[in-house]
């Protein structure tokens, strides 16, 4: 018997998909310190991520390793330096359906450990203690 529609994988993230997936971090809260069209995502006061409707398309800025930046933005059209940000070390991603959940899903993870990391040793430690550094950091 198939599956009702709503049930069925979808391979691509759109806005709430985007959305969710970054508060599903460990104490990730939303903020909107720039208004109330850019959702701003933190871990200890520490941003890593951003996320905006612009014209009916979702976009999210993302931390990333300045070289994995320069490489992704080859890779994927839907990659772009950080709009509004150091642009060595975000990226814009745009989340039009073109680019695998999978993709997005690893460039988030890795801006949140990207963060975790620059947090003060106290904070990272209590975040591991409390988390594991697997939900943390991933299996790196």
């Amino acid at each position: 018997m198939p599956c009702p529609d709503e049930w069925r994988y979808n391979p691509f993230m759109d806005y709430n998909e985007t959305r969710d997936y970054l508060l599903g971090k460990p104490e990730a809260i939303e903020d909107y310190p720039f208004g109330p069209q850019v959702a701003v995502f933190k871990v200890r006061q520490k941003m890593f991520a951003t996320l905006v409707e612009t014209d009916g398309t979702p976009y999210t800025n993302l931390k990333c390793d300045p070289q994995e930046a320069l490489m992704l933005r080859d890779i994927f059209p839907e990659v772009m330096p950080g709009y509004h940000m150091n642009k060595k070390h975000w990226n814009t991603v745009q989340l039009d359906g073109d680019l695998p959940r999978g993709e997005i899903e690893r460039m988030i993870d890795n801006s949140f450990a990207l963060v975790i990391k620059t947090l003060p040793a106290k904070v990272r430690q209590s975040l591991e203690l409390s988390h594991g550094k697997v939900t943390l950091y991933g299996n790196t």
